[in-house]
């Protein structure tokens, strides 16, 4: 007899476990046994499903490195009992817990999906019922007896996505995420079809190994029209400072001005490692296209290609925390490793 695929479900918080305050009128979270009661349909699925849940339920805007790395660590601890894991977690941050979780879990070899809802689970109009079960279903499909995505992904309204291609782009709408640069892992219809060609599978039977360390001196600079020198100095003089993700125009432009340039310099110059990545929810940076370009890469910056600002963020996170050096960051930065760049 075949053995039932097993499931565990980490409960962080978010809107799918919300509930309406009737004295304020706001969602507070709630704990997931209430989540469970709204979902019968889960004891029909023929699915070993186990739970954990974090204390106390976290929203998703207080969701940090410390998070992900204890994300990490749960995955860790029951990687080898059970056959895929599901994440319930706020949509605000999913993107980039998403983003950070497929950085620290090297030679993943199992699914683990993010999902959540735009409505809580208890409300009758709820997204959540569907993105969870189909969620569960994912984690616990086989293709030649072997999971089906193997990867860290995002699944919301009926798309699967890798999880640091995606962001969340609607706050109104179920399908609140897209992957503008990578087509979707799997679509969920009257049936579950997957996009094989498209999935990271793992190779060489490596075991999973886990990164504990995440750097958060880093900082997002939106580039705009009448940016100003003084502002750029307190940018790069905040102390402690190992990192800046800059979003730049089109397919990677800046400002030419040499105040500018000086600015961007002198950064590069005292250790402060930026990246450069396009404001444009669809394409990819080349500094080799315009002058504009050229002179941020002469400059020391280096380009983030069709990165996400979230995968941008937490991968610079994660490289500073583990790179051997300022060599060994830019090689990696460059490099693809977990299917962030195309």
């Amino acid at each position: 007899m075949k053995k039932r695929s097993s499931i565990l479900l980490i409960y962080t918080g978010g809107t799918i476990g919300m509930e309406l305050n009737p004295g304020t009128d706001e969602l507070t979270p709630v704990n997931f046994e209430k989540i469970a009661r709204e979902l019968p349909e889960l004891v029909r699925l023929d699915l070993d499903i186990k739970t954990v849940s974090y204390s106390p339920p976290l929203d998703s805007s207080e969701i940090g490195p410390e998070l992900w790395v204890r994300l990490a660590g749960t995955i860790e601890e029951y990687y080898n009992r059970f056959d895929g894991f599901v994440i319930l977690h706020g949509t605000d941050t999913m993107a980039y817990s998403a983003s950070a979780l497929s950085f620290l879990l090297e030679n993943l070899g199992k699914p683990v999906i993010f999902t959540g809802s735009q409505l809580p689970i208890g409300m009758l109009r709820t997204d959540g019922r569907e993105n969870l079960i189909t969620s569960i279903e994912i984690a616990a499909s086989n293709i030649n007896d072997a999971p089906a995505v193997p990867e860290v992904c995002v699944f919301f309204q009926n798309k699967l996505f890798r999880g640091n291609r995606t962001t969340k782009y609607n706050v109104e709408y179920f399908n609140a995420f897209r992957s503008e640069n990578y087509p979707p892992l799997a679509e969920s219809g009257i049936n579950i079809e997957f996009n094989y060609h498209a999935i990271n599978y793992p190779y060489g039977g490596r075991n999973l190994k886990v990164y504990r360390e995440m750097d958060n001196n880093v900082a997002i600079l939106k580039i705009f029209p009448g940016i100003t020198g003084r502002l750029l100095r307190t940018l790069f003089g905040t102390t402690g400072l190992r990192g800046v993700i800059m979003e730049t125009y089109g397919a990677g432009n800046a400002p030419t001005a040499p105040w500018f340039i000086s600015e961007i310099e002198r950064a590069v110059k005292n250790g402060i490692f930026i990246l450069n990545i396009s404001q444009c929810t669809t394409g990819s940076v080349d500094m080799s296209k315009y002058s504009t370009g050229k002179r941020l890469h002469e400059a020391g910056v280096m380009s983030g290609y069709d990165m996400t600002t979230e995968a941008a963020v937490t991968k610079t996170m994660f490289l500073l925390a583990q790179a051997s050096g300022a060599k060994d960051l830019r090689r990696l930065i460059n490099s693809s490793i977990r299917g962030e760049i195309k």
